[in-house]
């Protein structure tokens, strides 16, 4: 590899790192091409984009990125590596999961999920069990609306009330002219008869 290929291998890992959150390395040694290949299609099915990469360029590339100092990874970059970025925590952790089925391989190497690291294999189950932002949001989403749900049935429980209230004192009201409509004409009567007199 040409010292320009380097750079151009280099700047193409930046820019997959650059802005991203969701950052494993995994180890996809012992795949055959097949296997490989079955792999890179659930990632790609999963928004989860997969490039295998050079440890030494990885290194570069996130020694050069800003923002987030992925050190605590570089111990793990040996043999061959995998650099997987995804928009969903736990996706790649469970993809991982789901293809080690059947196979050996892919073991994750390392991880940078929610500004936390992730070193070693062993942390795949707790890698697994991050919530994604989505199952997050129909968590409080599904907290919001419970007392929301209390408030609108006793909002229509007093609506109903307050109906039935309006209906008892309704015939009430009408009521109430109807005997004054009797007593207003013995009033008339009353005047007409002293003028009669």
């Amino acid at each position: 590899m040409t010292k320009d290929q380097k750079v151009v291998a280099i700047q193409e890992i930046k820019d997959l790192l650059q802005d991203a959150k969701v950052v494993y390395v995994a180890d996809l040694d012992g795949l055959n091409a097949a296997k490989s290949s079955d792999f890179r299609r659930q990632a790609f099915k999963q928004n989860i984009k997969v490039k295998v990469v050079k440890n030494t360029l990885l290194q570069k590339a996130m020694e050069q990125t800003e923002g987030v100092d992925f050190s605590e990874m570089f111990q793990t970059f040996k043999g061959n590596s995998a650099l997987m970025i995804a928009e969903t925590a736990n996706a790649p952790a469970k993809l991982i999961k789901d293809f080690r089925k059947k196979e050996e391989k892919p073991a994750l190497k390392s991880a940078f999920v929610q500004e936390t690291f992730y070193v070693g294999d062993n942390n795949l189950d707790a890698l697994v069990s991050i919530k994604s932002r989505e199952e997050m949001i129909g968590e409080i989403i599904g907290l919001l609306q419970s007392p929301i749900q209390r408030v609108v049935s006793a909002l229509q429980n007093k609506s109903e009330t307050t109906e039935a209230t309006a209906e008892e004192a309704a015939p009430a009201v009408e009521e109430t002219p109807a005997e004054a409509a009797p007593e207003a004409p013995a009033a008339e009567s009353t005047d007409e008869t002293p003028a009669a007199e």
